[in-house]
C-alpha cells in the first residue's frame, strides 16, 4: 500500500471538496438524471446523456479522493529538519542560464501547482532538489535539454 505525502492543508482541501461532491454536486446531478428522464424517450435524450456522463464523473472523482484520503500520509513540515530541503521545504533556486530566481514549495504530488509556486517531490525538479543543502548544484534533464540550478536558501 503506497501512502501520497501530503500537508494538512492540502488533505483538508481534498477532503473539502469530497464532501463537496457528495452533499452538493451528487444531489443534484442525481436530480438532473430525475429530470431528463423525465422527457420522454432516453434514446435522443442529450440532457439525460449529459447528465449521466457527469454522474459517471462525480462518482470517479468521490472514488478517487476517498482511495487518496485512505493512503495520505499527513506530513508536517515545521516537524522536519530545515537544513536541507525536504518535503513541504520553501527553496529558493537560482537559474544558472538565466540568473533568474525561482522559488518554489515541495509538496505532494495532489498539491502541486507550478503557477502558484508549488512542485511535487516526484517532479523532476523536485526530486533533484530533495535532500540538497544550500549551496549545492542541481542539474534538471528536461524535454528540452539539461537545466541548471544552485539552491540558495531553504525557508
Amino acid at each position: 500500500m503506497d501512502r501520497i505525502p501530503i500537508t494538512r492543508i492540502g488533505y483538508d482541501a481534498l477532503k473539502k471538496e469530497l464532501e463537496y461532491l457528495k452533499s452538493v454536486e451528487r444531489p443534484k446531478n442525481i436530480e438532473a438524471i430525475e429530470e431528463a428522464r423525465g422527457h420522454g424517450d432516453l434514446t435522443e435524450n442529450a440532457e439525460f446523456e449529459a447528465a449521466k456522463e457527469r454522474h459517471a464523473f462525480i462518482e470517479h472523482r468521490i472514488h478517487e479522493l476517498g482511495y487518496k484520503l485512505s493512503h495520505a500520509d499527513i506530513i508536517y513540515p515545521s516537524a522536519l529538519a530545515s537544513d536541507k530541503a525536504v518535503f513541504g521545504s520553501t527553496v529558493l533556486l537560482e537559474n544558472a542560464d538565466t540568473g533568474e530566481n525561482i522559488e518554489y514549495q515541495l509538496v505532494g504530488p495532489d498539491e502541486s501547482n507550478v503557477n502558484e509556486g508549488r512542485i511535487s517531490i516526484y517532479s523532476p525538479l523536485g526530486k533533484a532538489v530533495i535532500g540538497k543543502k544550500p549551496g549545492s548544484e542541481i542539474t534538471v534533464e528536461t524535454p528540452g535539454g539539461k537545466r541548471f540550478f544552485e539552491l540558495i536558501a531553504i525557508r
